[in-house]
């Protein structure tokens, strides 16, 4: 631990309130549980025990003064947070060993306590009770740094293709982050003056206040803040899971928990489609409801928990059988081998089809609905397309902040769609105009969306709404192009699986298997399809969680019989 210099610790600190249950007080029972792995340190002022960008390797409870949690470096450097006795220190990218997006430092004379990470993640994973205190915390805080813009500072124009890929990169692995926008923010000029970046050369993502990565792709920069864990060791896996969405790490928790070799890839970020939704209401087992992030990031430190981690960025391009095994290939060039493959790529958003909507993509349409694009369009009406449980939950979430949300619906009946509870919850709130038999014609504006011309599907009608953002949410497309012709399609690319894909068989393929394709099997062995991505498959992600559970069960038979 070193001084911390360009900050000033001489004033009075006073302790930061905990409203959201964010900086929890441990008991005298749970630091002695903690303490059992750890050490007692003396801590003077000004005395360093972590940087902004650095790994901590151990995890800090204050038993003795304050700890100021600080952002920036240098003349920049400021205190965010001040924490006292029996709090503890970090958040997410802790457990998740990603860099640490703020500092920590003494602010007087005290004591703290330092567990290595090794201890504190099993304690995690293992105490139900400590446990989930620290998991609770880490997941508010990460929420607390993500609507306080601390992190990494993404700098260009919100307008630029480049801008939007990274915006769109850390909003959906839920990276803490702000916008420097070189149209509007008055703060970009000196901010690239100092790193010597031309706004041509734009965008450039500033880590830590200090390093300066010029337009990176999505890989580069997953691979700066720890999204992306070594390249996978050579040699044949047990299982592949291509695809996180919830059948995918669920397929992963399972399977790396019943001891598999396995590789997990997704071409975006945990969580997939579910990942974008701001709340799961009827999910089993969470009364209150559950975001979708929050669920991925669950998944992915219990995953965690077993020895697995989900790469990301890394799609999956093509897929060969080899030698009685398959073998796919990723954009970054990296070829998994592998006995038995789970596909959960799901399907993407389809685009909506109105001339001219290209012009406003980049900065005014969105076809997902998270705290980061919510955060663009506080205070200002919405409109929402789609009349189904993604298009709901997502004009409710954007309620909470916008003053009108107007939810175009297609057909006339909301229930059609749409579970109950949330048909209940989008008709009575009083900022949510629900327009039936409705469609959009045109957009217009200037360099972002003003107003939305609709049309009245029965009766001809037409009218201007006034919106500064259109939210699509009409259904989705397959993302199997990369099973190269491998596997039985239907006719709208959804794989087949079971009997469906039962006709398909080819009896080359299937020669010593003695057995017609498993429940989850595609047209070929050993090959399994879960959640969206699956012919027949029920759109909840209960479901698509109950499918991934299967798929292992399907792939240990599969695997018995190879054998």
């Amino acid at each position: 631990m070193t001084a911390l210099a360009g900050i000033d610790l001489s004033g009075p600190l006073t302790e930061t309130p905990d409203p959201h249950g964010a900086f929890p007080r441990l008991t005298d029972e749970q630091i002695r549980t903690l303490g059992g792995g750890g050490e007692r340190r003396p801590v003077q002022p000004g005395e360093v025990l972590y940087t902004e960008g650095g790994r901590p390797s151990e995890f800090f409870v204050i038993l003795r003064g304050k700890v100021a949690v600080t952002e920036g470096t240098g003349d920049d450097a400021k205190v965010v947070r001040v924490h006292g006795p029996h709090r503890f220190l970090g958040e997410l990218g802790l457990l998740e060993g990603q860099p640490a997006f703020v500092g920590a430092v003494a602010a007087e004379s005290g004591e703290v306590l330092a567990v290595p990470m090794s201890t504190v993640r099993h304690l995690v994973l293992g105490d139900p009770v400590l446990g989930d205190l620290i998991l609770r915390a880490y997941l508010v805080r990460r929420t607390l740094l993500i609507g306080a813009g601390n992190g990494l500072r993404i700098v260009g124009s919100c307008y630029s293709p480049g801008t939007r890929r990274l915006l769109e990169f850390a909003a959906r692995n839920r990276l803490p982050y702000r916008l420097v926008d070189v149209d509007k923010d008055q703060q970009a000029e000196a901010l690239l003056e100092r790193f010597g970046v031309a706004v041509a050369d734009t965008p450039v993502v500033v880590l830590n206040g200090t390093e300066v990565l010029r337009n990176p792709s999505t890989a580069e920069l997953a691979g700066r803040i720890g999204l992306r864990p070594p390249e996978p060791e050579r040699g044949v896996r047990d299982l592949l899971v291509v695809g996180a969405g919830p059948g995918g790490l669920a397929t992963v928790v399972y399977g790396a928990s019943d001891g598999l070799r396995l590789s997990a890839f997704d071409a975006m970020a945990p969580g997939g489609q579910a990942g974008t939704t701001s709340r799961i209401e009827n999910y089993l087992g969470f009364p209150p409801g559950i975001s979708g992030a929050e669920l991925a990031e669950r998944s992915v430190i219990q995953a965690a928990k077993f020895g697995a981690r989900v790469a990301v960025p890394a799609e999956a391009r093509t897929l060969e059988a080899r030698d009685g095994r398959y073998a796919v290939g990723f954009d970054d060039g990296i070829e998994i081998v592998s006995r038995t493959i789970v596909i959960a790529t799901g399907a993407r958003y389809r685009r909506l089809a109105v001339p001219g909507i290209e012009k406003f993509e980049a900065s005014s349409v969105y076809y997902a609905a998270t705290l980061h694009e919510a955060r663009r369009c506080l205070a200002s009406p919405v409109a929402v397309v789609g009349g189904g449980n993604s298009a709901g939950q997502a004009a409710v979430f954007l309620a909470e902040g916008s003053p009108v949300v107007h939810l175009l619906v297609r057909g006339g009946d909301l229930a059609a769609n749409m579970s109950r509870y949330l048909v209940e919850q989008v008709e009575q709130h009083p900022r949510i105009t629900v327009l039936g038999h409705t469609e959009v014609r045109e957009l217009a504006g200037g360099d972002r969306l003003e107003s939305l011309l609709v049309e009245n599907n029965r009766t001809g009608e037409r009218r201007v709404l006034d919106a500064r953002a259109l939210f699509v949410f009409i259904g989705a497309s397959p993302h199997t192009a990369w099973l190269s012709g491998m596997v039985a399609l239907d006719e709208d690319g959804f794989v087949l699986t079971g009997a469906d894909a039962e006709e398909f068989r080819d009896a080359d393929v299937w020669r010593g298997v003695q057995r017609p394709p498993l429940v989850l099997e595609t047209s070929r062995p050993g090959l399994f399809a879960v959640g969206d991505v699956r012919h027949g498959s029920v759109k909840r992600v209960a479901s698509a969680v109950g499918e991934g559970a299967m798929a292992v069960r399907f792939v240990h038979e599969h695997l018995s019989q190879e054998a």
